[in-house]
């Protein structure tokens, strides 16, 4: 199930890297101290990461960083993203650095990733796109089970009061403290 997730934030994500342009590679994110380089910067870590991880069941945890057309760049590794999780390796567990994971885990929290960072990009260039709806419930439910204390202030700020009313969408973004 979390594959799946995976592939749908990174289908959501893929619709948010459309609209970079060089002469906003500059704007802030909803990440702090992130520019709109930076983001692009960490998401290739990322997807090349989720992509070892779905190839060869373990993850280098080695930055990469990106020359040239960032966005370009990240498409590509999206798309190796796709290609290596459906039938990829047949461990059921997956090594991160000196800790092993169960394949669903990773994925799902790679789906989280991906797609709140999708949504960064989106902002940083200027446009509302919200996480649909059914992704963002799943990925709620995910990040509520897996986002705790130990992981703010290093990975996500604290929580945030949504909109009312509040779609999943904004719940999400919400809990992982940004202001949608």
């Amino acid at each position: 199930m979390s594959a799946v997730l995976l592939e749908r934030a990174v289908s959501y994500t893929l619709g948010s890297l459309v609209l970079v342009r060089p002469e906003l590679l500059g704007n802030r994110t909803p990440c702090a101290r992130w520019d709109l380089r930076a983001l692009l910067d960490h998401m290739n870590d990322s997807l090349l990461a989720l992509a070892e991880a779905g190839d060869l069941g373990h993850v280098a945890l080695r930055p990469t960083g990106c020359e040239g057309d960032p966005a370009g760049m990240l498409q590509r590794r999206a798309c190796r993203l796709l290609a290596a999780w459906p039938g990829a390796s047949r461990c059921s567990q997956v090594a991160v650095g000196d800790a092993w994971l169960a394949r669903e885990v990773v994925a799902g929290i790679g789906a989280i990733e991906v797609a709140v960072h999708g949504w960064d990009v989106a902002a940083a260039c200027g446009h509302a796109r919200p996480v649909p709806e059914p992704l963002a419930a799943a990925l709620l439910d995910l990040a509520l089970a897996f986002v705790d204390d130990d992981d703010r202030p290093h990975r996500f700020h604290a929580p945030v009061r949504p909109a009312s009313p509040a779609r999943s969408s904004d719940r999400l973004l919400a809990f992982l403290g940004r202001s949608a």
